[in-house]
């Protein structure tokens, strides 16, 4: 288990191995929640890196736009 630690400014310190298991890099933005008591921070993506994602994807329950009324 690795822990972080909260500055009186309420800056946060991303241990080592968790930013390099994570892929973070200086400057990159985090989308930041809470559920239950538990905070996630969720590195944001660009779109563009998203292009391909659900190729393959079965799409054939999606209702035309015309079933949506």
């Amino acid at each position: 288990m690795t822990y972080g630690l909260i500055s009186s400014k309420y800056q946060i310190v991303i241990p080592k191995d968790v930013r390099q298991a994570a892929g973070l890099k200086p400057g990159q933005r985090l989308i930041i929640y809470t559920k239950d008591n538990v905070i996630f921070m969720i590195p944001e993506i660009a779109t563009s890196k998203l292009k391909g994602y659900c190729d393959g994807m079965d799409v054939s329950s999606v209702r035309d736009e015309e079933d949506r009324s």
